[in-house]
């Protein structure tokens, strides 16, 4: 079997890369940073920014072409969302990519979707919202217990909703109490759903890993110390060979489980694309040096974006869980010389 990208593959996710370079390049990224604080509740994501990735098919590209979608599939939108990751484009991207043809709207890029996951975890992007999902509920939509809260309904969760301060300058938070709070973080948005959910997300991690080896690479080849290229230096050299065994590794993984949908695939990828993602942005920081410390350098945003990402639709520890039951039950060791012969 051919794993290789093909062309039509390569076209998608190079017009996706460029499209971003025109509507969300670093001087926009940055202005954005600039005016954020994360925690305002009535910020919401750039309506404009929003409509030209719905123009574009990134929330409708795996809806049917009868119903106004592109008709591709979970491969296609994994080289979306890697492309998202790698431009720390911000929003509830991953949620609005799935409520397209739940949420009137969210296809076109017209609604902002978020997500609220329960287990006590913050809701990411609540300001400016128009609907929220909200796993573990007594509806059932699309097969899966979800309700989606718009009107009214929405307007109440909001007023319960108290802004947290966030990490990341792009992302705000709020903690509601009661609804979201009340399912565990085993139960929220489960099925299909929440897999998916978290395969987009390790594929942003996976961009980001990818923009954060290049980036390091790119510095240790123009700094220099002591008259020498830093590059040139046996331990930066093993730091870049560290990210790069990291990301490809997590590339393979994401890339296959977005193939299969197998949910311990999806959590496998999950698992490794977090850690690349979080650990490659650490040691992008260590090469950059003092530099790397400075609000000016964009290698904190990687990070700080890593870590929510981590904790978002399926944490390490859900996923070793779903990878430990996968290898069976757990049979007792037995003592003694008969067990040694």
């Amino acid at each position: 079997m051919d794993f290789q990208l093909s062309d039509d593959q390569r076209a998608l996710r190079s017009g996706m890369r460029d499209l971003l370079g025109a509507v969300f390049d670093r001087d926009r990224m940055r202005a954005a940073v600039d005016r954020g604080g994360g925690v305002d509740r009535d910020r919401g994501v750039d309506r404009g920014l929003w409509r030209e990735l719905g123009a574009a098919g990134f929330f409708a590209l795996r809806l049917p072409e009868e119903a106004g979608g592109v008709g591709l599939g979970l491969p296609e939108a994994v080289l979306l969302f890697e492309e998202a990751g790698r431009a720390l484009l911000p929003g509830p991207l991953v949620a609005t990519h799935l409520a397209a043809g739940l949420v009137k709207g969210a296809a076109e890029g017209e609604a902002v979707v978020t997500v609220a996951e329960g287990g006590g975890r913050p809701v990411a992007d609540l300001g400016g919202a128009d609907a929220v999902l909200v796993g573990g509920g007594a509806g059932v939509v699309a097969g899966e217990r979800l309700e989606v809260l718009t009107g009214e309904a929405l307007e109440a969760f909001v007023a319960g909703a108290v802004p947290v301060r966030s990490m990341d300058p792009l992302t705000p938070l709020h903690r509601v109490e009661g609804r979201s709070a009340g399912a565990g973080a085993s139960e929220a948005y489960p099925g299909v759903l929440r897999r998916e959910g978290a395969l987009l997300s390790a594929a942003e991690q996976l961009g980001s890993a990818a923009r954060t080896t290049e980036m390091a690479v790119q510095h240790a080849r123009s700094r220099e110390q002591f008259g020498s290229l830093i590059g040139s230096f046996q331990a930066v050299k093993h730091l870049c060979a560290d990210m790069l065994a990291r990301t490809e590794p997590a590339r393979s993984a994401v890339y296959a489980a977005a193939v299969t949908g197998d949910p311990v695939e999806i959590a496998a990828a999950k698992l490794l694309a977090d850690e690349a993602a979080v650990r490659n942005a650490r040691d992008c920081l260590q090469i950059h040096g003092g530099m790397g410390f400075t609000w000016e350098a964009d290698v904190h945003l990687h990070l700080k974006r890593a870590w929510l990402r981590a904790a978002r639709w399926l944490t390490a520890a859900e996923a070793e869980e779903v990878l430990a039951a996968d290898l069976g039950p757990v049979r007792p060791l037995h003592s003694g010389s008969a067990a040694l012969g």
